[in-house]
């Protein structure tokens, strides 16, 4: 079977191309030609329908992130979860259990939605490791590959592989005195930790063509993980990040060679006078391959708050040219998300998408029929436009006066209403 990245680049525009390219309101031949060229990427998972584009003249998309941990393992409200995401607008999830029977929980998630679904495999091989041996450090190269197959197998379409963590950027962090916040990806942690235990280099890194063949087989998204991104806006941009994006960014060569499609990401904390200068440097590196942004968080002192701190970040991100972001919930730093904070996360990572679009795409015009809407008083009209519809007429349905033209802000003094008689 060849990949969607092979068949553009013999020239083929698949049915599912064509189908992603009338959804954007693109032409088929330019996303074709963005897929052939590593711009863009098609992401859907082996004998799955649904698909999302992300990339070059694409809108941005917004993943949200679900999964158990060893405090709280409960499926259904892990299905509860996707449910709530796919209904709040998510274009992906990632499912990210750390704890439980991951293959059925796994497996639960991609039955219960249609979205194309995300995975850390690293997560799971170091479980099961721990599991059967006793430590997750005792994870061996075998089982690595083995759980990589076994969720490309069962529908996974991007996974997230810490590729980037080899012994040049534990070095480069070393040589730079650590970081302030410390190392805050599970994944590059863990990486870190085995290569520290067995003294041996990363098999992801070491034995990547083996990676990529296994990715090839069923057309999996290769992810590059960001295990060095910044945990405190005081690491943000440092030799360590920057050392593994330049990793990475080889390697997402490598992996389009070998006709899979891959994209890049980054950075986490960050400030905002950052944003471009990574959004830049990720596209110049990588030859312009799409960057999944995690975060960005703007601000380290806002737990309870995050999901505005990265909606800034997104915004700023996405209107640099940003292809996709991961949510961020308000429970980031203090506690597994629950089904309200995905909502409250996916809503606010989408609106930072669309206003980084209005920028990017230069997407203006749904802006320009709520103000007329608005204008005139066409409350049915301003709730279809609504990004959540919703919420929208329940505001302002419980409000004194909703069965007035105006509401209640202004009541009879509604400025709208005054001007109409002069202008």
């Amino acid at each position: 079977m060849k990949t969607e990245l092979e068949k553009a680049l013999e020239g083929k525009t698949t049915g599912r191309v064509r189908q992603l390219a009338e959804s954007e309101g693109v032409p088929a031949e330019q996303l074709r030609q963005a897929v052939a060229d590593g711009g863009a990427v098609v992401v859907s998972g082996r004998g799955r329908g649904g698909a999302v584009g992300i990339g070059r003249g694409l809108r941005t998309k917004v993943n949200a992130s679900i999964g158990t941990s060893s405090a709280i393992i409960d499926l259904g409200m892990e299905l509860e979860k996707a449910r709530v995401a796919r209904d709040s607008g998510a274009d992906t999830l990632m499912e990210l259990s750390t704890a439980g029977d991951l293959d059925h929980i796994r497996r639960s998630v991609l039955s219960e939605v249609g979205l194309p679904v995300g995975s850390v495999p690293l997560y799971q091989a170091s479980a099961e490791a721990a599991a059967g041996h006793g430590s997750p450090y005792a994870m061996d190269d075998d089982l690595l590959f083995e759980v990589i197959e076994r969720q490309a197998r069962d529908g996974i379409g991007f996974m997230a592989i810490h590729c980037g963590i080899n012994r040049r950027t534990v070095q480069v962090l070393r040589d730079q005195g650590g970081r302030e916040g410390g190392v805050v990806s599970r994944g590059g942690a863990f990486m870190m930790g085995w290569m520290g235990q067995s003294g041996r280099e990363n098999p992801l890194y070491e034995q990547f063509d083996r990676l990529v063949e296994i990715l090839r087989e069923s057309d999996v998204v290769l992810s590059l993980g960001n295990g060095m991104r910044a945990g405190a806006i005081a690491d943000s941009t440092d030799k360590a990040q920057i050392q593994e994006l330049i990793i990475n960014a080889e390697l997402a060569d490598r992996a389009r060679r070998a006709g899979v499609q891959a994209m890049l990401e980054g950075p986490g904390h960050i400030p905002i006078d950052e944003i471009e200068a990574n959004v830049i440097l990720q596209k110049r590196l990588s030859g312009g391959k799409p960057f999944y942004m995690l975060g960005p968080i703007t601000t380290d002192i806002a737990p309870g708050y995050d999901h505005i701190t990265a909606a800034i970040g997104s915004a700023w991100a996405a209107g640099y040219g940003t292809d996709f972001i991961c949510y961020v919930t308000p429970s980031e730093h203090l506690g597994l998300p629950y089904p309200g904070d995905v909502r409250e996360g996916v809503m606010a990572a989408r609106i930072a998408a669309h206003v980084g679009d209005m920028v990017k795409l230069g997407k203006r015009s749904r802006d320009l029929e709520m103000g007329n809407a608005r204008r005139g008083l066409d409350w049915e009209r301003q709730y279809a436009l609504a990004l959540d519809p919703a919420r929208a007429r329940a505001i302002r349905g419980e409000r004194p006066g909703s069965g007035q033209e105006e509401c209640s802000m202004c009541g009879e003094q509604c400025a709208l209403k005054v001007a109409r008689e002069c202008v």
